[in-house]
């Protein structure tokens, strides 16, 4: 596995980052093990998670699981750089969203005792808060590394102004700021070209892509539909996704058959020759979805792949969906 910086930081991170979405709600809680010590194994030291995760259960139930693969021991903690989030709702009662100082300790506290540990590495905001001033929400990110439970600050589905805005404003406060920027982004979403990578690009934040395969529709998708295979592929919105990109799906296929490429390995390996891209998050329902992932770390795609690629997902401007293709 490959290291590389977090954005303008000198923490090191490896080039993919394991997303816990799936760990014990669509995973069993054997194969999500199993995929956590795989990933260890093979040097991701990166995972990805945030507070309402593994709402099908309940909310903070993925924090919960994680905290007792931690408690297992064996380096398990010291060895992993842990991002969690703080915005989304907890609960019904008012101050139980949102990025307000009162909510953002309260949650950092809620989380660490949810992982058993003493620390986050990457303290994300899930979404931007219009509400809350800046001054409020680097207060209280402020008082929380002085307290030693938090190392950086990210952002999640911000806009390019969102990040300036932010990354200004703790400027005036000499704090670091933002440190990486989690968005959607895959050959059939491409809207964070336009604005939020330069903007990502000017301040040092990394990007780390959510939905590299857009919820399984870069995955081989007809063809697992025809041999009856596929599943979240093939349900709800992704449905409707899939039927509004049947035709160019059909084609990416083909091109992935012509050079003997699987069509996931492709557009994960794409992902990560995007500038700005430090590591996209993915999230692995099986070991062998990892063991797919970590080739596609390795392959390296030909500049003529490269090309088709564009004139098949062209960027926006060039003919390229806008943000309305996302469909989730």
């Amino acid at each position: 596995m490959r290291y590389t910086r977090l954005g303008r930081t000198a923490l090191q991170v490896s080039e993919l980052c394991l997303g816990s979405l799936n760990l014990g709600v669509r995973a069993d809680d054997q194969e999500s093990h199993a995929i956590l010590d795989t990933a260890l194994a093979h040097g991701i030291n990166f995972v990805d998670t945030a507070n309402q995760y593994g709402w099908q259960k309940y909310k903070g139930y993925t924090e919960e699981f994680l905290g007792s693969w931690f408690a297992l021991g064996g380096g398990r903690r010291e060895k992993i750089v842990l991002s969690t989030k703080v915005g989304n709702p907890m609960d019904d009662w008012p101050n139980e969203s949102g990025l307000s100082a009162r909510h953002i300790i309260a949650s950092c506290d809620a989380s660490l005792r949810r992982l058993k540990t003493d620390w986050i590495d990457l303290f994300q905001m899930h979404h931007v808060d219009r509400s809350a001033p800046w001054d409020e929400v680097w207060q209280a990110m402020e008082f929380l590394t002085r307290q030693g439970k938090v190392r950086y600050v990210g952002s999640s589905n911000f806009a390019g102004w969102h990040i300036a805005e932010a990354q200004e404003n703790a400027a005036r406060r000499n704090f670091l700021g933002i440190v990486s920027e989690q968005s959607v982004y895959n050959l059939v979403t491409r809207h964070i070209e336009l604005e939020v990578i330069p903007a990502c690009l000017r301040y040092g934040v990394a990007v780390l892509p959510w939905s590299p395969l857009h919820g399984g529709l870069l995955s081989g998708v007809l063809r697992k539909l025809t041999e009856g295979e596929a599943m979240k592929s093939a349900q709800g919105r992704a449905a409707e996704a899939l039927e509004t990109h049947r035709e160019t799906l059909a084609a990416y296929e083909d091109l992935c058959a012509e050079h003997g490429l699987d069509p996931a390995e492709v557009g994960l390996a794409w992902t990560m020759t995007r500038p700005g891209v430090t590591a996209p998050v993915i999230g692995p329902r099986s070991v062998a979805q990892l063991e797919s992932a970590l080739r596609a770390a390795h392959l390296i795609l030909s500049d003529e792949v490269l090309k088709r690629l564009d004139a098949l997902f062209p960027p926006i401007g060039k003919g390229g969906p806008g943000p309305e293709a996302w469909a989730w």
